[in-house]
């Protein structure tokens, strides 16, 4: 599956339009994670353990999107964006959408 942050895929030619598709995922921060990520906090610096937790999340959200966009026949994922909502102190929903199209070489 290709996926552009563009409107197009250099080297490639947009066939068909399939519509928008997307891949929702909701974490929230283990009380290890919410201990950890403190006492990084108060020592400054880059917080290791939200970094992954935030990584995982996208991740998973990009995957589901990609799952999305293959069970409507698209080969090629373009505008692909992220979006994260915290839906209640501690669970965030990470959102992957993009839309799904055919492309062929050029």
């Amino acid at each position: 599956m290709l996926v552009s942050t563009s409107n197009e895929i250099a080297g490639y030619r947009i066939v068909q339009h399939l519509g928008m598709v997307r891949g929702i995922t909701v974490r929230s921060r283990s009380v290890v994670g919410n201990f950890i990520g403190g006492l990084a906090a108060i020592l400054g610096g880059r917080i290791q353990v939200y970094v992954t937790l935030a990584e995982n999340a996208r991740q998973e959200a990009f995957d589901h999107m990609v799952e999305h966009a293959g069970q409507g026949n698209a080969n090629a994922i373009i505008a692909m964006r992220y979006d994260a909502t915290e839906i209640m102190a501690g669970i965030t929903e990470v959102l992957c959408y993009g839309t799904a199209v055919r492309v062929e070489p050029l």
